[in-house]
Protein backbone atom coordinates (compact mmCIF):
# COMPACT_ATOMS: atom_id res chain seq x y z
CA UNK A 1 0.00 0.00 0.00
CA UNK A 2 2.58 2.06 0.80
CA UNK A 3 4.73 1.48 -2.17
CA UNK A 4 1.53 2.37 -4.42
CA UNK A 5 0.35 5.62 -2.27
CA UNK A 6 4.56 7.04 -3.13
CA UNK A 7 4.35 6.21 -6.94
CA UNK A 8 4.06 8.87 -9.12
CA UNK A 9 3.53 6.56 -12.41
CA UNK A 10 0.15 6.85 -13.96
CA UNK A 11 -0.93 3.57 -15.44
CA UNK A 12 1.49 1.36 -12.40
CA UNK A 13 -0.82 3.66 -9.66
CA UNK A 14 -4.11 2.47 -11.80
CA UNK A 15 -3.28 -1.34 -12.39
CA UNK A 16 -2.11 -1.88 -8.40
CA UNK A 17 -5.08 0.20 -7.12
CA UNK A 18 -7.43 -1.56 -8.77
CA UNK A 19 -5.64 -5.18 -7.93
CA UNK A 20 -5.08 -4.33 -3.89
CA UNK A 21 -8.68 -3.29 -3.69
CA UNK A 22 -9.75 -6.67 -5.47
CA UNK A 23 -7.21 -8.39 -3.25
CA UNK A 24 -8.45 -6.80 0.07
CA UNK A 25 -12.11 -6.90 -0.64
CA UNK A 26 -11.44 -11.07 -0.90
CA UNK A 27 -10.08 -10.94 2.35
CA UNK A 28 -12.13 -8.57 4.10
CA UNK A 29 -13.77 -11.78 5.99
CA UNK A 30 -10.62 -12.94 6.92
CA UNK A 31 -9.27 -9.41 8.33
CA UNK A 32 -12.21 -8.22 10.10
CA UNK A 33 -11.35 -10.12 12.79
CA UNK A 34 -10.03 -9.29 16.33
CA UNK A 35 -6.65 -7.74 16.30
CA UNK A 36 -6.04 -8.04 12.30
CA UNK A 37 -8.95 -5.89 12.00
CA UNK A 38 -7.76 -3.29 14.24
CA UNK A 39 -3.95 -3.59 13.10
CA UNK A 40 -5.06 -3.13 9.35
CA UNK A 41 -7.56 -0.44 9.95
CA UNK A 42 -5.03 1.65 12.30
CA UNK A 43 -2.18 1.03 9.21
CA UNK A 44 -5.02 2.55 6.59
CA UNK A 45 -5.16 5.74 9.12
CA UNK A 46 -2.00 6.10 9.45
CA UNK A 47 -1.95 6.76 5.72
CA UNK A 48 -4.57 8.80 5.42
CA UNK A 49 -3.29 11.15 8.28
CA UNK A 50 0.14 11.08 6.03
CA UNK A 51 -1.70 12.03 3.20
CA UNK A 52 -3.79 14.38 4.27
CA UNK A 53 -0.69 16.30 6.06
CA UNK A 54 1.18 16.35 2.49
CA UNK A 55 -2.42 17.83 0.40
CA UNK A 56 -2.55 20.84 3.73
CA UNK A 57 0.95 21.18 3.30
CA UNK A 58 0.40 21.50 -0.76
CA UNK A 59 -2.33 24.17 0.16
CA UNK A 60 -0.38 26.59 2.34
CA UNK A 61 2.18 26.74 -0.27
CA UNK A 62 -0.17 27.34 -3.06
CA UNK A 63 -1.68 29.85 -0.58
CA UNK A 64 1.25 32.02 -0.31
CA UNK A 65 0.62 35.66 -0.99
CA UNK A 66 3.19 36.27 -3.99
CA UNK A 67 2.76 32.47 -4.99
CA UNK A 68 3.54 32.76 -8.76
CA UNK A 69 4.45 29.47 -9.21
CA UNK A 70 3.42 28.02 -12.57
CA UNK A 71 2.71 24.69 -10.51
CA UNK A 72 -0.40 26.05 -10.30
CA UNK A 73 -1.76 24.93 -13.50
CA UNK A 74 -3.25 21.30 -13.92
CA UNK A 75 0.41 20.39 -14.89
CA UNK A 76 2.73 22.15 -12.65
CA UNK A 77 4.40 20.36 -9.73
CA UNK A 78 2.04 21.60 -6.79
CA UNK A 79 -1.18 20.80 -8.91
CA UNK A 80 0.24 17.13 -9.37
CA UNK A 81 0.96 16.37 -6.13
CA UNK A 82 -2.80 17.94 -5.02
CA UNK A 83 -3.97 15.70 -7.74
CA UNK A 84 -1.80 12.20 -6.44
CA UNK A 85 -2.77 12.90 -2.43
CA UNK A 86 -6.51 13.33 -3.33
CA UNK A 87 -5.99 10.30 -5.46
CA UNK A 88 -4.71 8.31 -2.74
CA UNK A 89 -7.21 9.67 -0.07
CA UNK A 90 -9.84 8.52 -2.56
CA UNK A 91 -8.48 4.84 -2.64
CA UNK A 92 -8.05 4.63 0.83
CA UNK A 93 -11.67 6.10 1.41
CA UNK A 94 -12.49 3.16 -0.75
CA UNK A 95 -10.85 0.51 1.38
CA UNK A 96 -12.45 1.77 4.26
CA UNK A 97 -16.18 1.65 2.88
CA UNK A 98 -15.72 -1.55 1.37
CA UNK A 99 -13.98 -2.73 5.20
CA UNK A 100 -17.11 -0.86 6.76
CA UNK A 101 -14.79 1.54 8.64
CA UNK A 102 -14.79 4.90 6.90
CA UNK A 103 -16.64 7.01 9.76
CA UNK A 104 -13.55 7.72 11.37
CA UNK A 105 -12.75 9.35 7.81
CA UNK A 106 -15.22 11.45 7.62
CA UNK A 107 -14.51 12.44 11.17
CA UNK A 108 -11.29 13.44 9.92
CA UNK A 109 -12.47 15.24 7.10
CA UNK A 110 -15.44 17.52 8.63
CA UNK A 111 -12.00 18.82 11.02
CA UNK A 112 -10.17 19.80 8.02
CA UNK A 113 -10.59 23.75 8.85
CA UNK A 114 -7.84 24.80 7.62
CA UNK A 115 -7.96 23.07 4.73
CA UNK A 116 -11.35 24.40 3.55
CA UNK A 117 -9.96 27.58 4.43
CA UNK A 118 -7.33 27.49 2.09
CA UNK A 119 -9.60 26.03 -0.45
CA UNK A 120 -10.68 29.27 -1.71
CA UNK A 121 -7.71 30.78 -2.05
CA UNK A 122 -6.51 28.34 -4.93
CA UNK A 123 -7.33 28.50 -8.06
CA UNK A 124 -10.42 26.08 -9.29
CA UNK A 125 -8.20 23.80 -11.61
CA UNK A 126 -6.01 22.88 -8.69
CA UNK A 127 -8.23 22.54 -5.92
CA UNK A 128 -11.74 20.97 -7.58
CA UNK A 129 -10.51 17.46 -7.10
CA UNK A 130 -10.20 17.66 -3.50
CA UNK A 131 -14.11 18.11 -3.88
CA UNK A 132 -14.25 14.70 -5.31
CA UNK A 133 -13.54 13.54 -1.55
CA UNK A 134 -16.64 15.25 -0.19
CA UNK A 135 -18.75 14.24 -2.92
CA UNK A 136 -17.62 11.24 -2.09
CA UNK A 137 -18.60 10.96 1.43
CA UNK A 138 -22.05 12.34 1.15
CA UNK A 139 -22.59 9.53 -1.77
CA UNK A 140 -21.53 7.05 1.54
CA UNK A 141 -24.00 8.76 3.74
CA UNK A 142 -26.41 8.98 1.41
CA UNK A 143 -26.07 4.95 1.04
CA UNK A 144 -25.85 4.26 4.26
CA UNK A 145 -22.59 2.91 3.89
CA UNK A 146 -20.83 5.52 6.50
CA UNK A 147 -23.17 6.16 9.70
CA UNK A 148 -20.80 9.35 11.11
CA UNK A 149 -23.02 10.76 14.71
CA UNK A 150 -25.23 13.57 14.04
CA UNK A 151 -22.54 16.51 15.14
CA UNK A 152 -19.81 15.05 12.53
CA UNK A 153 -22.79 15.40 9.63
CA UNK A 154 -23.22 18.90 10.92
CA UNK A 155 -19.82 19.58 10.80
CA UNK A 156 -19.22 17.90 7.33
CA UNK A 157 -21.67 20.18 6.13
CA UNK A 158 -20.68 23.19 7.59
CA UNK A 159 -16.95 22.65 6.65
CA UNK A 160 -16.88 20.86 3.14
CA UNK A 161 -20.55 22.10 1.63
CA UNK A 162 -19.94 25.60 0.55
CA UNK A 163 -16.36 24.53 -1.04
CA UNK A 164 -18.17 21.73 -2.94
CA UNK A 165 -20.87 24.30 -4.37
CA UNK A 166 -17.83 26.46 -5.57
CA UNK A 167 -16.21 23.79 -7.54
CA UNK A 168 -19.52 22.14 -8.80
CA UNK A 169 -19.16 23.09 -12.48
CA UNK A 170 -15.54 21.63 -12.69
CA UNK A 171 -16.73 18.78 -10.86
CA UNK A 172 -19.01 17.73 -13.47
CA UNK A 173 -16.76 18.09 -16.43
CA UNK A 174 -13.10 17.28 -14.79
CA UNK A 175 -14.15 14.24 -12.75
CA UNK A 176 -14.87 11.29 -14.88
CA UNK A 177 -16.56 9.04 -12.15
CA UNK A 178 -18.94 12.06 -11.18
CA UNK A 179 -22.05 11.36 -10.96
CA UNK A 180 -23.71 14.11 -10.01
CA UNK A 181 -27.75 12.83 -9.86
CA UNK A 182 -26.09 10.27 -6.89
CA UNK A 183 -24.11 13.40 -5.39
CA UNK A 184 -27.21 15.41 -5.08
CA UNK A 185 -28.63 12.30 -3.67
CA UNK A 186 -26.19 11.74 -1.54
CA UNK A 187 -26.26 15.91 0.49
CA UNK A 188 -30.05 16.01 0.41
CA UNK A 189 -30.13 12.82 2.57
CA UNK A 190 -27.02 13.67 4.67
CA UNK A 191 -29.29 17.19 5.20
CA UNK A 192 -32.68 15.13 5.64
CA UNK A 193 -31.11 13.67 8.83
CA UNK A 194 -30.30 16.80 10.95
CA UNK A 195 -32.74 18.73 12.72
CA UNK A 196 -35.79 20.97 10.92
CA UNK A 197 -33.96 24.17 12.07
CA UNK A 198 -30.74 23.17 10.59
CA UNK A 199 -32.12 21.80 7.39
CA UNK A 200 -33.65 25.20 7.30
CA UNK A 201 -30.52 27.48 7.80
CA UNK A 202 -28.82 24.91 4.99
CA UNK A 203 -31.66 24.57 2.19
CA UNK A 204 -32.17 28.56 2.67
CA UNK A 205 -28.74 29.06 2.07
CA UNK A 206 -28.48 26.64 -0.68
CA UNK A 207 -31.80 28.16 -2.49
CA UNK A 208 -29.80 31.56 -3.31
CA UNK A 209 -26.56 29.88 -5.04
CA UNK A 210 -28.61 27.72 -7.08
CA UNK A 211 -30.95 30.72 -7.78
CA UNK A 212 -27.89 32.61 -8.74
CA UNK A 213 -25.68 29.49 -9.68
CA UNK A 214 -28.31 26.83 -11.59
CA UNK A 215 -26.78 24.16 -13.26
CA UNK A 216 -23.00 24.93 -11.74
CA UNK A 217 -24.96 24.52 -8.31
CA UNK A 218 -26.44 21.15 -6.72
CA UNK A 219 -30.09 20.28 -7.47
CA UNK A 220 -31.45 19.49 -3.98
CA UNK A 221 -35.34 20.62 -4.61
CA UNK A 222 -35.97 17.26 -3.68
CA UNK A 223 -34.46 17.30 -0.27
CA UNK A 224 -35.94 21.03 -0.05
CA UNK A 225 -39.98 19.95 -0.80
CA UNK A 226 -38.83 17.10 1.64
CA UNK A 227 -37.94 19.68 4.31
CA UNK A 228 -40.82 21.98 3.52
CA UNK A 229 -43.84 19.43 3.59
CA UNK A 230 -42.14 18.15 7.06
CA UNK A 231 -42.34 21.71 8.41
CA UNK A 232 -45.55 23.35 6.54
CA UNK A 233 -47.96 20.80 4.76
CA UNK A 234 -47.98 17.70 7.55
CA UNK A 235 -48.45 19.53 10.77
CA UNK A 236 -50.99 22.02 8.86
CA UNK A 237 -52.91 18.78 7.51
CA UNK A 238 -52.79 17.10 11.25
CA UNK A 239 -54.30 20.28 12.62
CA UNK A 240 -57.13 20.60 9.94
CA UNK A 241 -57.79 16.76 10.93
CA UNK A 242 -57.94 17.19 14.39
CA UNK A 243 -55.13 14.73 14.95
CA UNK A 244 -51.61 14.52 16.98
CA UNK A 245 -49.02 12.28 15.39
CA UNK A 246 -48.77 8.72 16.63
CA UNK A 247 -45.68 8.64 19.27
CA UNK A 248 -42.59 7.66 16.89
CA UNK A 249 -43.45 9.26 13.47
CA UNK A 250 -41.93 11.70 11.72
Amino acid sequence: MELVLKSNEERGRREMKSLMLKLLRENNNLLNNGDSAEICNKNIYNSCQSCLYSLLLQFRQAAEPGFTDNSMDSKGPVARKIALETDNLLWLLDILSDRQAADEFVLIWSNQQELATLHSKLPIVSRHLVSCITAKIFVGIGKGEMLPMKETRQMLIQTWLHPLINDYCWLQHGCRSFDRKVVEEGIGRTILTLPLEEQQSILLSWLGSFLNSGDNCPNLQRAFEVWWRRTFGRPRALEQRGNLPNEGTL
